[in-house]
This record gives C-alpha cells, sequence and structure tokens, in this order.
C-alpha cells in the first residue's frame, strides 16, 4: 500500500531567530546538514520504494520557496497546499485528508512536520512500514521517541499493550502535556515516550474520527477544499471558509480523545530542532564541547554553540552560550536561556523593526536580492535571478536603475529593445520605462543593481504581466 507523505510547511521557527525569521523560517534553511530541512524530509521519504510523491502544506508567503527546495533535489510534489492563514496542525491535516481522500479514501497518510530531524533515516523509515498494517486497519498511529533525557519540552505518551497484529504497536493509554522536571523524570524511568508530532493513519480514518470529536474543524477543511482553486503548481484554500477552522493541534483534536491511538516507538536520534540548544546537543563538538559553524572560533571556551552566515566570529573564555552572527544581526544567549528567545522577537515586531520578520536576503520566486548599501537617494542590490527565471515586466514612477552584469547572461527587455548581456556589460533604465530582467542561461545569473531616485521602496513596482502570476 502506497503511503502519501503530508509534510507540514506553515510554522514561523520564531525560537531559532535570527537565522530563521518569519519570511524565510528554519525549515527552509540548512541547519543539520548541507540541504534544508524540508529538503531533508522530502528526501528521506522518497528514498523508500513504499511513499509515493509527497504534499506540502505550507504558508502562502513561502509558496514558491517550497517548490524551489523540492526542484533542487528533483523530488515531485503533489500540488502544494497554501494555508490562507495559520491554524494550526488539525485543519492543515484535515484539507490534506479531504483532498486525499477524494482520489483514495483508503490511502495512508504519513504526517511529518517539515523541521524536525532524524539521525538514522532509514530506520525512521522502516519503524514507519511496522506500523502500516496497524495504520491500515483503523488506528490512529503516532509515534513515541525513545526519551534520551527527562525532557521537560516535551509531551509524553504512556503506552499500553502491544496491538495484535503487529508486535511493534502499542495501544495508548494516555497523553500528557509538558511536565515539570520531576514528573519527567518518573516518566521516563516508567517507560513512557516522547510524543514526536508525527502520525500515520488512513485519509478517511482521520475524518471519520475528527467528526465524531472536532467536527468544526472537518467542516472549515471540507468547505476550505471545495472553494479553493488551483493556482500554477499550488492549490489555494478558501481563505474564509480555512479561517473559520479553530486554531488547534490534531493531539488536542482528535489523538488525545480517541480509542484509536496507537503508538510505533522509535529510537532513531530524533529532534525537533525548537531552540538552539537542541543544535548544540545534536552537532559535531571540538574537545571543549564547542559547536562551530560558519567561519567561528572558540579560544578558551567550552560548550557553546557559535555560527556565523558569513563574518568571522569568534568568542573568547566563555562558557555554555549560544553566538548567532548574521548579516544584521548578532545574537549572544545563555544556552539555558535558548528557549526564550520568541518574546525577544515579539518586542522587535513590536516596535517596528524588520529584523524580526526579513533577512536582509528576500527571497521572489525568479530566485533573490540583497541589499548592499544604501544612502541618500541610491541603493545599490545584488539580484541572482535563476536559471531560466525571469523578474516581472514591471516600470517604477520614482526611481531609475543601472544593471551590470557580474556573471552569467542577461536578456533585458526595456521599451521596444531586447538587449543581450553578458559578463561586465551594463544596461541603464530611465525613470518610467517598461522593462524586464531575465536569465536564458543554465547557471544562476548575479547582478548588481543601482538604484536612484526620490523614492527605493518595494512598492514602487507596477507589474505589467508576471509569469508567477503575482499582482
Amino acid at each position: 500500500m502506497t503511503i502519501i507523505p503530508v509534510i507540514l510547511s506553515g510554522g514561523s521557527g520564531t525560537r531559532l531567530w535570527p537565522l530563521s525569521r518569519e519570511l524565510y523560517p528554519k525549515q527552509f534553511l540548512p541547519l543539520v546538514g548541507q540541504q534544508s530541512m524540508l529538503q531533508e524530509t522530502l528526501a528521506m521519504t522518497q528514498a523508500s520504494g513504499d511513499c509515493g510523491h509527497p504534499m506540502v502544506v505550507g504558508n502562502e508567503a513561502h509558496r514558491f520557496i517550497i517548490a524551489q527546495q523540492a526542484q533542487e533535489i528533483g523530488c515531485q510534489l503533489r500540488p502544494i497546499v497554501l494555508e490562507p492563514v495559520a491554524r494550526n496542525t488539525a485543519p492543515a491535516v484535515a484539507t490534506a485528508a479531504v483532498i486525499l481522500a477524494e482520489d483514495n479514501p483508503d490511502a495512508l497518510m504519513l504526517v511529518l512536520p517539515a523541521d524536525h530531524s532524524f539521525g538514522d533515516r532509514s530506520a525512521f523509515m522502516e519503524a514507519v512500514i511496522a506500523a502500516t498494517p496497524a495504520a491500515a486497519a483503523g488506528q490512529l498511529v503516532t509515534f513515541g521517541v525513545k526519551p534520551s533525557s527527562p525532557e521537560t519540552g516535551y509531551g509524553y505518551i504512556q503506552p499500553g499493550t502491544a496491538w495484535e497484529a503487529a508486535d511493534s504497536v502499542l495501544s495508548v493509554r494516555r497523553f500528557i502535556e509538558k511536565p515539570d522536571s520531576d514528573r519527567a523524570a518518573q516518566f521516563v524511568a516508567d517507560g513512557f515516550f516522547w510524543n514526536a508530532g508525527i502520525f500515520l493513519f488512513r485519509a478517511a480514518t482521520l475524518l471519520a474520527e475528527m467528526q465524531r470529536y472536532a467536527p468544526d474543524v472537518v467542516t472549515a477543511a471540507r468547505a476550505a477544499v471545495s472553494s479553493g482553486a488551483v493556482d500554477l503548481d499550488f492549490f489555494r484554500l478558501g481563505k474564509d471558509a480555512f479561517a473559520a477552522a479553530p486554531s488547534i493541534s490534531i493531539d488536542h483534536a482528535v489523538m488525545e480523545k480517541t480509542s484509536q491511538a496507537a503508538v510505533q516507538p522509535i529510537d532513531v536520534g530524533w529532534t525537533d530542532v525548537g531552540a538552539w540548544s537542541a543544535l548544540w546537543d545534536i552537532g559535531t563538538k571540538d574537545d571543549d564541547g564547542n559547536v562551530l559553524v560558519g567561519d567561528a572560533m572558540a579560544p578558551q571556551s567550552r560548550n557553546t554553540y557559535v555560527r556565523s552566515e558569513g563574518k568571522l566570529t569568534v568568542v573568547l573564555g566563555v562558557d555554555d552560550v549560544i553566538v548567532v552572527s548574521t548579516d544584521d544581526v548578532v545574537l549572544v544567549a545563555a544556552k539555558d536561556k535558548s528557549q526564550e528567545i520568541k518574546p525577544v522577537v515579539e518586542a522587535l515586531r513590536a516596535a517596528g523593526r524588520e529584523e524580526a520578520d526579513a533577512h536582509v536576503r528576500v527571497y521572489r520566486p525568479w530566485g533573490f536580492y540583497q541589499s548592499v548599501h544604501a544612502g541618500d537617494r541610491f541603493q545599490v542590490k545584488r539580484l541572482t535571478v535563476y536559471p531560466g527565471q525571469k523578474l516581472s515586466l514591471q516600470k517604477h514612477f520614482h526611481r531609475a536603475e543601472h544593471w551590470v552584469v557580474v556573471n552569467g547572461t542577461a536578456i533585458v527587455t526595456r521599451d521596444d529593445e531586447e538587449i543581450l548581456l553578458r559578463e561586465n556589460e551594463s544596461v541603464y533604465l530611465p525613470l518610467g520605462c517598461v522593462h524586464r530582467l531575465a536569465n536564458p542561461g543554465r547557471q544562476p545569473l548575479n547582478i548588481i543593481e543601482v538604484q536612484s531616485g526620490s523614492y527605493l521602496g518595494e512598492d514602487d513596482i507596477v507589474r505589467i504581466e508576471d509569469t508567477y502570476g503575482r499582482k
């Protein structure tokens, strides 16, 4: 029986700020390997011949990032389901189930967050296959992680007896919310599991149980799908219908209430990468316990996590700290305070600081741009256009632009002209001209853009034609 991976990619990853930000959160970052966490999750499921093409449910603002990252690893996706607003995991999973059940009510859904890490991916997929008979028979299977410590940041699962048709699957006696340290230690001693928030079940079974215990979620999900629309490679859920769904997790909506819950134990080096301290836990350490990522040094220091996204970053004579250096922000935090970053981001957002949500590098469906320098009535940017992609046909009312090709080949539309530019060649775009930049080559095109004028904001763009359906 084919398993359909359903990858939940709607999170904002606030606790991994400043690397993870709302417009480019942690699931799109290479935090534990060379690929992004989304790419590693997709690749893990596609390495198993038992899985079909994945369905990704994600934030509408991230749609082109999801598509691009899947394309980079050669993963063919089902239409990407776009959430118009955030509504936690139950509505997201319910809409996926509605869509899959229309084709096959018996479809097995493997629900995975996009931002979890597995030390042994093949062992995890073996556990999924082992749980398949129970899920096909109508059990709502969750995956319970064998604890390595009395962690207070996770919920717990108390297992029961073995399921009759698969010894590895156990019944669930109860789910327990995040405990204090004493209760967590007792849970570990009693053989409880961490609740990983990963599930395997038939689409029809989930909808039936959700109809029993959370009917308003199912009603909203069905309405959101029926009022949704296909847009390029995406499926946009109906905004008003989806917004009417309660914001509730699948655990609270169904798993804690159903009598059909089962647990498949796993011991595969799992972590939800929920804080910088988690990356220190799973990182490669030097003799002093330091994890160094990028151009970083930590002389006379112990048990630190130092990550540089560019400039040389040195910490000297400090212990148990987190240091993260990006182009526009440096975070220094005590390691035991790394779970408390969210209030800092909320304070920045309340103050109107762009650093709360956006990186210096801003991603677009055609590639990305990055501010290099800005001053009075001018701004310099770097533009990178992916092979075969092009910007919208557009004009500006308040600025003129110069484009200089650093490397690659560009085709520039300027009013009625079409101009071919190669390395070290440039073009001037006067204020008000209709223009477009395209990369006809097989390599990324890098451009230096110099803007000058009375107003340089991104909202001074009049799109005349756009390949990606933007307005």
